[in-house]
């Protein structure tokens, strides 16, 4: 699999008029060779590819990348520049995302032309493969698993950060290696932030919580939100619940191959708008994950590009009214041939515990 993703990326080199490609990105380092050590670069020809890395690292890809040239140096992109010089490259792209200094090194040393390109590998990354696409189910039933774990330990005076805390050991013990973000624990007036971090706030009766929370399992994430309840919400809370989760059924349901970002924002959103609570919604309503949390493509009213089948993408419509209560619902779908699957299953109906 990861041999295809070079070959796709090295498909790109005509269109983009180049005949090698700088990669710097960790997780672009990662996806197109299996290396996990945090330090080096790739350098991507034709006809060839290039592992740059130190010493630190000579044991491990001779296991992880027997099939990559390594170069074994602490001067990363002088040897990139001097293998470009020997293979007589002509342009070579990196991306945008590198620091000043590289890029200032890289215009004073490399012979050939250099020229800067913006999420090359990243849409590439866009469209999973069959590994990727059982990671992220794996990823996603654990999620799943984590969210009843929280339920059934829910009890007024727990803290914010107790659950959140709680909901961390629970996922590492149970094979997640790490917080794909800082957990979301939100209750009472905290709801209505929608990227409020868990504090040290109590929990009382008749508080509504939000728990937005992903987690790398194997490299993979997810990303998951529920809203519920320790104790029973007034009418108007329940009835903007239904709203939000009107909004988000109907988003998905609208999932499918080429269709746009911005028409499916258009879907959930001119729901949410036309029952009043338009200007309570003030985000995006989904993006890409697989190997970072935010990845293309991007679901929003400013995003015209197509869906593919093989992107999982969020759909997470929220309702945030100050004085009342905050509401957001995110699931993880993956986008097929025909329509969508829907990855994470974790109870979306109201809980009042």
């Amino acid at each position: 699999m990861v041999t295809n993703r070079v070959s796709n990326l090295q498909k790109k080199f005509a269109q983009l008029k180049i005949d090698g490609f700088l990669i710097t990105d960790p997780l672009n380092i990662y996806y197109l060779s299996g290396f996990a050590g945090d330090a080096g670069v790739l350098l991507i020809t034709e006809n060839d590819k290039f592992l740059i890395t130190d010493s630190r690292f000579e044991q491990q890809i001779k296991t992880e990348n027997p099939d990559w040239k390594a170069e074994i140096t602490r001067d990363y992109l002088q040897v990139a520049c001097d293998i470009a010089a020997n293979n007589h490259l002509a342009a070579i792209g990196f991306e945008n995302t590198i620091d000043f200094a590289s890029y200032d090194f890289l215009d004073e040393t490399a012979e050939c032309d250099i020229v800067p390109f913006d999420r090359v590998v990243e849409r590439i990354r866009a469209v999973k493969d069959e590994d990727e696409i059982a990671l992220i189910k794996n990823s996603c039933a654990l999620a799943d698993k984590g969210f009843d774990f929280v339920i059934d330990q829910l009890k007024s005076g727990q803290t914010e950060l107790d659950i959140a805390n709680d909901l961390d050991y629970f996922m590492k013990k149970n094979g997640a290696s790490a917080q794909s973000f800082e957990t979301i624990v939100a209750s009472g007036e905290h709801t209505t932030w929608p990227h409020g971090t868990a504090t040290a706030r109590q929990i009382t009766q008749g508080d509504l919580i939000t728990l937005d929370y992903g987690y790398f399992v194997s490299g993979y994430t997810s990303d998951v939100t529920r809203t519920f309840s320790l104790g029973k919400q007034s009418k108007q809370v329940k009835e903007i619940y239904q709203l939000v989760l009107q909004a988000q059924q109907a988003t998905i349901d609208a999932v499918a191959p080429d269709v746009t970002g911005a028409y499916l924002d258009q879907i959930g959103r001119s729901i949410i708008e036309k029952a009043g609570y338009g200007e309570y919604f003030n985000h995006g309503m989904g993006h890409g994950i697989g190997l970072d949390i935010h990845e293309s493509p991007d679901i929003g009213k400013r995003f015209p590009d197509v869906i593919k089948p093989g992107e999982i993408i969020t759909i997470e419509p929220g309702i945030y009214l100050p004085g009342v209560a905050g509401i957001r619902i995110e699931d993880d779908i993956l986008v097929t041939e025909h329509g969508y699957e829907l990855l994470t299953h974790a109870n979306k109906n109201l809980l009042e515990i």
